[in-house]
């Protein structure tokens, strides 16, 4: 491992950094150096996630000027989304990470979305999941400090509304662009849509403002969250 590389838990690295998602229907990838993102690719098709990723990284690398064995870790989006979806990502950061030997940040989705997809300092992330059900959670922001003020959960989207959302909370994500009119008649704000940009882009500024964060103990054994999804489902179920 470069001398770059972080050696212990809750150390950021300090080099190229890969960054990962494809929990949603656009799956993004981007290089980041100092917490700044210097190349990224888009992934606009959904059923070529699997087949585009790793051509997708090589475009980002090739961008940056580097080569794989360059990089000093990686950060991937654990979810929640569609069980195809997070496991194309994770499967991909798993495997470079161990061929590279290079540590694995593990990030949730919806974190990535709302460092992205609004300006508030309490930002409420949601994903489409089927019809007016969603995947939530709720972030308060700070410069140096993300803090989890409501986890990541599956709900009913007028259930979430009617439940206590933290004062002063801003909606970003797919589901709060598609579902805005509802959001808004409830009495809730809505970011604008060209606030938004790539998870992969929020990835990073998630480990920016997070420099503290532990990487992945064992990425041999690891697993995205696939039992958010699950539980979810057999919620809607009963």
């Amino acid at each position: 491992m470069g001398d770059d590389a972080p050696r212990a838990s809750g150390v950021s690295p300090r080099g190229p950094l890969l960054a990962l998602d494809t929990s949603n229907p656009i799956g993004s990838v981007a290089i980041a150096e100092a917490g700044v993102v210097v190349a990224r690719a888009v992934l606009t098709r959904q059923a070529a996630h699997a087949s585009g990723l790793i051509p997708a990284i090589d475009e980002v690398l090739t961008a940056a000027g580097l080569t794989r064995d360059r990089l000093v870790g990686l950060v991937v989006g654990e979810g929640p989304g569609s069980f195809t979806g997070v496991r194309v990502a994770a499967a991909t950061a798993k495997g470079l990470s161990t061929a590279l030997g290079r540590p694995l940040w593990a990030i949730s989705s919806l974190a990535a979305a709302a460092m992205v997809g609004a300006r508030a300092t309490i930002r409420y992330a949601l994903f489409d999941a089927r019809a007016e059900r969603v995947y939530g959670a709720c972030y308060g922001v700070g410069s140096f400090r993300v803090e989890t003020l409501v986890e990541p959960h599956g709900a009913e989207l007028r259930d979430l509304l009617d439940d206590d959302v933290p004062g002063g909370a801003v909606f970003c994500g797919n589901a709060a662009e598609r579902h805005r009119a509802l959001i808004e008649g409830a009495g809730f704000e809505v970011a604008r849509r060209e606030d938004e940009t790539s998870l992969a882009d929020g990835l990073v500024e998630y480990m920016a403002r997070c420099p503290g964060h532990a990487p992945v103990e064992d990425v041999g054994s690891w697993e995205p969250e696939y039992v958010r999804v699950s539980s979810a489902e057999r919620l809607w179920k009963t």
